[in-house]
C-alpha cells in the first residue's frame, strides 16, 4: 500500500511539474495577451470617459431613485378586491401573480409595468424617436423602457422606490417624477383609498348644496322686494306662496348642508388618525454622481479572463503541438479525415 501511494504522489508530482512547464513555456504569449489585454481595457475606459455622451462607448449612465410609502393595512382585501373589479384589473393582476387581497405595494409594482404606464411615458417623452425605434415601435419602445424603469419595495420599512437610468441625469429625473404623479393619479382612480374618494364626493356636494342655498335666498330676496313693490310683479297671494316653497326648500338644503358638513369633519378627524395607502415621501433628484458604469471593475475582469484565456490557450497549443508528435495519433487523424 505504501509503494502504491508513492507511485500516486509521484505521478502527481510529474503532472505538476508538467502544468507548470507548459506554462512557462508559453508564459510570452501568457503575459502579452494579459499585459496587451489590460492596456486595452483601460485605454478603452479612458476614452469612454473622455469622449462627450452621444459618442463614448461606454457613456456615465445616472439613476435617480423617488420614495413613496405604500400602506398595506389602510384598507381591507375586499375593498382593493372591489376597486380592481370595477376598473377591470382584477382579471390581470391575477394572472399577472398579483395578490388581490391587501397588498397594495403588489399593485403598484405591478402598475408601474403595465402598457398604461409605459406608453403615457413613451408618448410624453417621445421615447421612440429618442432611442431610434423604427421596427415594432409600440412594442419595441415598451421593452427599451422596462429594462431601464425599475420598481422595488422594502417590506420592512414600506418605503416604495421608482428608479430611471439614463445617460442624461435632468431627463432621468424628470421620467421618474412623472411616473410618480402618474402612479398617485392610477391609485385615486381606482378608488383605492376609500377615505379620499368619499372627501372628494362630500366637498363637491358641500358646495352645490351651498351653491343651492345662495340661489334659493337670492330667489326670496327678489319676491321680498316684489311684495314690497305692490305686486307689480305678480299677485300677492301668488308670491306669499313662492315664499313659503322657497323657505321650505331652503331649510331642507340647509339641514342637508349641516348634516354633510358633520360628516366632512368626522372624516377629516378618521382621516388624519389613518396613514393614506399611496403617500409620496421623496420626489427625485437631479443625481450628481453617475450610478455607472464601473470602469475599475471591468479593466479588472477583462484582465483577469484574458489570464485565464491566455493560459487555456496554452495549454490547447501545447496539446496540438504533442498531438503531431505522437505518430499513432497522426495517423489516426489522417484516417478519420479519409473516411470522411
Amino acid at each position: 500500500m505504501i509503494e502504491k501511494n508513492e507511485a500516486y504522489n509521484h505521478d502527481d508530482e510529474i503532472s505538476l511539474i508538467d502544468l507548470f512547464a507548459v506554462l512557462w513555456h508559453r508564459k510570452m504569449m501568457i503575459l502579452v495577451i494579459t499585459l496587451t489585454s489590460m492596456v486595452g481595457v483601460v485605454v478603452f475606459s479612458v476614452i469612454s470617459l473622455v469622449l462627450p455622451t452621444e459618442t463614448s462607448p461606454l457613456p456615465n449612465t445616472y439613476t435617480p431613485s423617488a420614495l413613496m410609502i405604500i400602506n398595506n393595512t389602510s384598507s381591507s382585501g375586499n375593498v382593493m378586491s372591489a376597486a380592481l373589479g370595477a376598473t377591470g384589473l382584477g382579471g390581470l393582476a391575477g394572472l399577472a401573480g398579483v395578490s388581490t387581497g391587501p397588498s397594495f405595494s403588489e399593485l403598484a409594482i405591478y402598475l408601474v409595468g403595465t402598457n398604461t404606464l409605459l406608453d403615457a411615458v413613451v408618448d410624453q417623452f417621445d421615447l421612440i424617436t429618442k432611442y431610434e425605434i423604427e421596427k415594432s415601435p409600440r412594442a419595441e419602445s415598451r421593452k427599451a423602457l422596462k429594462k431601464l424603469l425599475t420598481a422595488t419595495y422594502d417590506e420592512n420599512s414600506g418605503v416604495f422606490t421608482i428608479s430611471f437610468t439614463d445617460t442624461d441625469p435632468v431627463f432621468a429625473q424628470t421620467v421618474v417624477n412623472f411616473c410618480v404623479l402618474f402612479l398617485e393619479k392610477r391609485f385615486d382612480e381606482i378608488a383605492v383609498d376609500q377615505n379620499k374618494l368619499e372627501k372628494e364626493n362630500l366637498e363637491l356636494n358641500i358646495a352645490n348644496t351651498y351653491k343651492e342655498i345662495q340661489n334659493l335666498e337670492q330667489e326670496f330676496h327678489k319676491l321680498e322686494y316684489a311684495v314690497v313693490s305692490g305686486g307689480r310683479f305678480g299677485s300677492i297671494p301668488a308670491i306669499t306662496l313662492e315664499q313659503n316653497r322657497i323657505t321650505m326648500e331652503l331649510q331642507t338644503q340647509k339641514q342637508v348642508y349641516t348634516q354633510l358638513k358633520v360628516q366632512y369633519e368626522l372624516l377629516k378627524v378618521t382621516m388624519a388618525s389613518e396613514r393614506p395607502v399611496f403617500q409620496i415621501l421623496e420626489m427625485a433628484e437631479v443625481p450628481d454622481q453617475k450610478s455607472g458604469p464601473s470602469r475599475g471593475l471591468i479593466c479588472i475582469i477583462v484582465t483577469f479572463a484574458a489570464g485565464f484565456f491566455s493560459v487555456f490557450l496554452a495549454f490547447v497549443l501545447n496539446a496540438i503541438t504533442n498531438i503531431r508528435k505522437d505518430p499513432e495519433a497522426m495517423a489516426k487523424l489522417r484516417g478519420g479525415i479519409k473516411k470522411a
